[in-house]
């Protein structure tokens, strides 16, 4: 009976033992019939040999500054990639210790950790392995809700992952897998992420950098530094308990690295956010007309969201973000200054306008904004939208303190940032072309309205150099000639005038002799109108024309005091020829435009023509540094200076190299202008309000010597303090055969055709 019942339980077990092998045969079986259909592509499409070898990436183009400085980026997703070799050694140890410790012993797939997963539920975490989670994010893009659905996608990407392993090294998964996270905020890859959260490069990240950014590929929504500090920290400290777990760091390092706080250093790359932003946005409408006209072998169009370009630009970053400070500091307090004044003003911040011109312009402004043109594509009626505008809403502002979250209508919005000053920038190297500094505006994100090359605007006495130079070259004067301060009129009829034309001095002081250097020095109108007078205003254009304004001018007499529309870009680009010689070089922005592979595309050279002789043109700068030396730039060189009520009394700038420049006040102070060089940089700034209605009341305040020049002051004083820049104090070189004089205490002898000193009329002459 006994062995009946020990023959049954052998049976028994034996049937047991069979259903386990057959259970475990079947599932492997199963297993292996599941990747096999999988591999075949019966459950989806899967990767061809030719998309693993390049699987698709959107790449970020980037913008180089001369000094090698990325100084923005144009994306759909803001990726850079970086080679395994730009990666520090605390970033692969914190990666592989937290997110697959077998990294370097399996095949793509983890089976051991597979097993745990699958017995304790996924408690302790998933068993994707980082060649798993590269799969993912390269082929799978969305994990699906369905179950069944999402059980095939993780099959595909086990069948990936095998390939994966197959087609790349260990260290390229890595490099792959972090050029491909998304870490939000703009920063998808680590190069991105780093540049983001610390202001760094990969390369310079520190251990607890590292383990940060680590941290975050769990959850980049979840784990936000910016948003979740704390809970970041916590998660950072987790790495590196993995990392002593791995026995990457000691027990003691571990205790030490996990007291440090979170430093972040947050530099974000949005569209409108970082340095050179207006410039950033020349560079991309230039780059729609130079993908038009090159496109790729094979015959596609390049994208600048995506194919990665790298754009190299003339820019320097030091210089930029001098000139970025420089402005924001001056313009700051000229608004407070600004706004104080518009107080007083019952029509603020308007002048001179009556009520109806008031609600025409505000009505214009209306027009012209994003609300009005939306409402009105989405169909809705003139007075809807009107309506529109006279409803509170949340909103966001611009102050010099940072920006303001309001409720406010959108129409009152429109005439407050009516108030707000505007100011253009434009800096270059004369000898080169090369723009060095280009600061459109005030703030990129709230007024996107570029003033350097966009916009035009009177450019008042800025503009006689030209006037000055047609005479020097036309009528051979020098700068120490001689013409008299009194009102000049130029009679109805010539030049086609219908009325006599008598320009009044800004000082209404008149009497004596000037020479051309005090004129030009002290703006003196009447001298002007006389030498364009003697020149004709047609020379004049065809000057400036030569110089580089690129403008269609109308040749009349009052073009010498500046009553055209210029830009700052034309300005500067036709100022600098005095300042090389008499060579024109057209400002040059882009120097070369290279593919993701660092295959050069094209290569820019400076466009270059020469206009004057050296002598005139030298000339005209000696007139241009009478400007400085004693005239209306004269705040440059003066020791001392302080607030008064607001003005600048006293000149505290103390510069004592050589430099010529011009100052420019339009009417009413609607425009303040200053531009100024020295031998190897030549410098433009513009201020003014967005109308020219909007304007200082009195010129101490509204002259351009007081809005434009304090911002090329403290430009020039931050570039001296870096002596890297090398920014020249010398004086501008001398031509050897200098024909024209301008040593004013010295007089031509035509005997011996040189300069003697000028003989003392006290001095009594022997016969």
């Amino acid at each position: 009976m006994a062995k009946k019942e020990q023959q049954k339980e052998h049976k028994g077990t034996k049937k047991y033992t069979r259903w386990i092998w057959s259970i475990f045969f079947g599932g492997l079986l199963f297993t292996i019939l599941i990747f096999g259909l999988a591999a075949l592509g019966v459950f989806g499409k899967l990767p061809s040999f030719e998309e693993l070898e390049n699987p698709e990436n959107n790449l970020a183009t980037e913008v180089i500054s001369i000094d090698g400085e990325t100084l923005g980026k144009f994306y759909r997703e803001n990726r850079t990639p970086v080679k395994f070799s730009e990666l520090p050694d605390n970033l692969i140890q914190a990666l592989v210790s937290t997110e697959d410790e077998r990294f370097y012993e399996h095949s793509g797939i983890d089976f051991r950790g597979t097993a745990r997963a699958a017995i304790k539920l996924g408690r302790d975490g998933g068993a994707s392995t980082i060649t798993q989670q590269l799969a993912k994010m390269l082929f799978t893009k969305q994990a699906s809700s369905n179950i069944m659905k999402r059980l095939i996608q993780k099959v595909k990407e086990w069948v990936i992952s095998v390939r994966l392993e197959q087609q790349y090294t260990k260290n390229e998964i890595i490099t792959m897998y972090l050029n491909k996270y998304d870490f939000g905020h703009n920063a998808v890859g680590i190069r991105s992420a780093a540049r983001i959260h610390f202001g760094k490069e990969p390369l310079d990240l520190s251990i607890e950098e590292s383990a940060m950014l680590v941290g975050m590929l769990k959850n980049s929504s979840l784990y936000n530094p910016m948003r979740r500090p704390e809970m970041v920290k916590d998660r950072r400290n987790v790495v590196f308990m993995q990392m002593e777990r791995n026995e990457v760091i000691t027990e003691k390092e571990k205790d030490s690295l996990q007291e440090l706080p979170l430093e972040l250093d947050i530099n974000l790359e949005g569209h409108s956010d970082g340095t050179a932003t207006y410039f950033r946005e020349y560079v991309r409408e230039f780059m729609r007309g130079w993908m038009k006209d090159n496109p790729k072998p094979n015959g596609e169009n390049y994208n600048i969201y995506r194919d990665g370009l790298k754009i190299y630009v003339t820019l320097d970053s030091r210089l930029q973000n001098n000139a970025e400070e420089a402005m924001a500091e001056h313009m700051a307090n000229l608004q407070r200054v600004f706004m104080k004044q518009q107080k007083k003003n019952p029509t603020a911040p308007f002048y001179d306008l009556e009520d109806e011109q008031i609600e025409y312009t505000m009505r214009a402004a209306m027009k012209r904004s994003d609300r009005w043109r939306k409402m009105k594509q989405n169909g809705a009626s003139e007075k809807e939208i009107e309506e529109s505008f006279l409803k509170e809403t949340p909103m966001r502002i611009f102050s010099w303190k940072g920006e303001i979250d309001t409720v406010m209508t959108p129409y009152d919005s429109i005439r407050y940032n009516k108030f707000i000053l505007q100011s253009g920038l434009l800096s270059t190297d004369p000898t080169t072309g090369h723009v060095k500094a280009w600061v459109g505006g005030i703030d990129y994100k709230h007024f996107q309205y570029d003033h350097v090359k966009q916009g035009r605007r009177q450019v008042g006495s800025t503009f006689k150099p030209f006037v000055y130079a047609t005479a020097i070259n036309q009528l051979g004067l020098s700068p120490c000639d001689e013409y008299p301060n009194t009102p000049y009129t130029i009679p109805a009829g010539k030049y086609h005038l219908e009325e006599d034309w008598t320009p009044k001095n800004s000082s209404e002081k008149y009497g004596g002799l000037l020479s051309l250097k005090s004129a030009l020095a002290n703006s003196v109108n009447v001298i002007s109108a006389n030498l364009i007078d003697q020149t004709t205003p047609q020379n004049v254009v065809k000057m400036a024309s030569n110089l580089g304004i690129e403008a269609d001018l109308l040749a009349v007499p009052s073009i010498a005091l500046g009553t055209i529309d210029l830009s700052l870009y034309e300005m500067v680009g036709a100022l600098n020829t005095f300042a090389n010689k008499g060579m024109y070089v057209k400002p040059m922005m882009i120097l070369r435009i290279e593919d993701k592979n660092g295959t050069i595309l094209e290569e820019f050279s400076p466009e270059t023509r020469e206009v004057l002789s050296e002598s005139i043109a030298y000339a005209t700068v000696n007139l241009m540094e009478g400007v400085v030396k004693y005239g209306s730039g004269i705040r440059l060189r003066t020791t001392g200076g302080k607030y008064v009520d607001d003005v600048v009394t006293g000149y505290p700038y103390k510069f004592d190299n050589p430099i010529a420049g011009k100052t420019g006040t339009t009417q009413n102070q609607s425009d303040g202008w200053f531009i100024g060089m020295v031998p190897n940089l030549s410098t433009g700034v513009w201020v003014g309000a967005e109308d020219r209605s909007v304007h200082f009341v009195d010129i101490t305040r509204g002259q351009g010597a007081s809005m434009a020049l304090p911002i090329w002051a403290l430009f020039m004083k931050k570039n001296y303090a870096d002596e890297e820049l090398g920014i020249s104090k010398e004086e501008f070189e001398r031509p050897e055969e200098l024909t024209i004089n301008v040593d004013c205490d010295k007089e031509v002898d035509p005997e011996e055709d040189q300069l003697v000193p000028k003989p003392d009329p006290n001095e009594e002459i022997e016969f």
